[in-house]
């Protein structure tokens, strides 16, 4: 949940949510347009201008000045005995006369006994002083033009005589008639179309910062480090094609990419190269060079993850073991498309030598031990003396080994690893798993006394602060000078690939 919103924070979100705003718009403006011109009916209008003037004798016609000044006195009096009932029913009275029962009741509302109320009326009618002057302007608007014209015209014959018998001062005279106009004055399809839009965008923008503010899901990295006072060692931002993955998975096909893919982003391989350093600075006060990638909850990318981690770790010159300890669910397999006949399950459980599990070569200084047939224990397997004696075998023959493990939150495999690790890296994925799924892996983690070395967080669907901004220059990459500054562990320098291109930059 975000309780607090910077003007930067604003701009991403709203940016953030582009194509939905835009979506809106149009949605929006389309519906505003379609209801102005399609089923709100035409409207006609027509006005009279009647002019106050007030005098008590024939002797004070001489002043004239006072006259005005005493007819703008009364023109407030006059416009509220113009709308009164009694001057509302005469005129419908008159309307009654001139026009049949279907145009009245198309534009007025009738009594049973077939006569117009007289709110209906006064519904239709705006009569407003005009500013420093002794004039009344009367506007009727309606769904005919005859009957909008009918209105000032009717409420012009009779509107003297009331004013004279209720303030008995002064009188109120036309010097013109109210004209048809046969010019539709509403709906105004522009400017609804305009408000439409606006409202819609409003709404969605409403809706974007309602469901922000609610959204649990680990979107910020600062936030994730501070309140775990654990390190951020890595963020990599979502890549490849999601339909195509769909697609996959219904196939059951791989659907994971590795860094040695050709259509894997530069930016995304930067990012394993930083993580690759940051894992390599949290493992130097550290004895045993093992380690676990964990996650919450399935479908967070922790496989996708270790295994590029092991490839990035491998590309440095360490020699790499990659260990698929997910025996209920192995995947690392299919994406190195190796076979899966024997694998850890078969070592522990000694149903064939260590050396014949251990797939060899898969890469330059990488080899892989996959899950093998899948246990009815594995969670036994995993926490049982001979998994210790194997780990502790395997780690003086590799610089690094890399532990692939089954969802914390799923199952307590990861946790039966605890006294033959270093520590766990948790990958969460962006917008995705939730804090209260955090908060329970850190439960876990620390009654199993293992050490949580930091977080990854995968899949990131915008660009903030902190990520690559890639420029070229003279055929080369280049970044802004303290890409690394807040990323990773605490204190990272760059790894040699980054200073390399420093020091050519400098030379340049």
């Amino acid at each position: 949940m975000n309780e607090t919103y910077s003007i930067k924070d604003i701009i991403t979100l709203l940016f953030s949510h582009l194509w939905v705003l835009l979506l809106a718009i149009v949605l929006g403006g389309a519906a505003a347009f379609g209801f102005s011109k399609y089923i709100l009916p035409l409207e006609y209008s027509s006005h009279i201008t009647m002019y106050v003037q007030s005098y008590t004798g024939i002797s004070e016609n001489a002043n004239n000045v006072n006259n005005i000044s005493n007819s703008k006195q009364l023109v407030n009096t006059y416009i509220e005995v113009m709308k009164d009932d009694a001057v509302m029913n005469a005129v419908g009275e008159r309307l009654l006369r001139e026009f049949d029962e279907n145009t009245l009741s198309a534009n007025f509302s009738l009594t049973a006994d077939k006569k117009i109320i007289p709110s209906s009326i006064r519904t239709c009618l705006a009569i407003s002083s005009v500013t420093d002057t002794s004039a009344v302007k009367v506007t009727a608007k309606t769904k005919n033009a005859k009957v909008a014209a009918a209105i000032c015209n009717d409420l012009t014959q009779v509107a003297p005589q009331f004013v004279q018998d209720a303030v008995g001062v002064g009188s109120v005279n036309t010097i013109d008639t109210a004209k048809v106009y046969n010019t539709p004055v509403a709906p105004n399809i522009p400017k609804n179309t305009m408000m439409g839009m606006a409202a819609a965008f409003m709404l969605a923008v409403l809706i974007i910062f309602v469901i922000d503010f609610f959204d649990n899901t680990v979107k910020d990295a600062d936030s994730l480090g501070e309140k775990y006072h654990k390190a951020i060692i890595g963020e990599i931002q979502q890549f490849g094609d999601d339909k195509k993955k769909k697609r996959k998975k219904e196939n059951d096909e791989d659907s994971h990419m590795k860094l040695t893919d050709s259509d894997v982003p530069f930016y995304v391989v930067e990012s394993y190269k930083s993580i690759r350093t940051n894992v390599t600075f949290s493992l130097s006060t550290v004895e045993k060079k093992i380690f676990a990638v964990s996650s919450a909850n399935p479908s967070d990318g922790k496989s996708t993850t270790a295994a590029n981690i092991a490839i990035a770790m491998a590309q440095g010159g360490n020699k790499v073991l990659l260990i698929d300890a997910d025996m209920r669910k192995s995947v690392l397999h299919k994406i190195f498309s190796l076979k899966n006949k024997k694998g850890l399950s078969t070592a522990v459980s000694k149903m064939a030598r260590l050396d014949d599990c251990i797939q060899k070569k898969v890469m330059d200084n990488l080899d892989v031990m996959t899950g093998g047939p899948i246990p009815p224990n594995p969670s036994e397997l995993l926490a049982s003396e001979n998994m210790s004696k194997i780990l502790t075998e395997l780690s003086e023959k590799y610089d690094c080994i890399i532990i692939d493990t089954p969802p914390i939150n799923i199952v307590t495999d990861a946790m039966e690893l605890a006294k033959d690790i270093s520590g766990i890296i948790l990958v969460v994925r962006y917008g995705k798993t939730t804090v209260e799924d955090v908060d329970d892996v850190f439960k876990r983690i620390e009654l199993a006394n293992m050490n949580l070395l930091g977080f990854i967080i995968n899949g990131i669907k915008s660009k903030r602060a902190g990520y690559y901004s890639k420029y070229r220059y003279k055929g080369k990459y280049y970044y802004k000078k303290g890409y690394g500054d807040g990323y990773g562990y605490f204190g990272t320098k760059p790894d040699a690939a980054d200073n390399e291109d420093s020091k050519d930059k400098q030379k340049k």
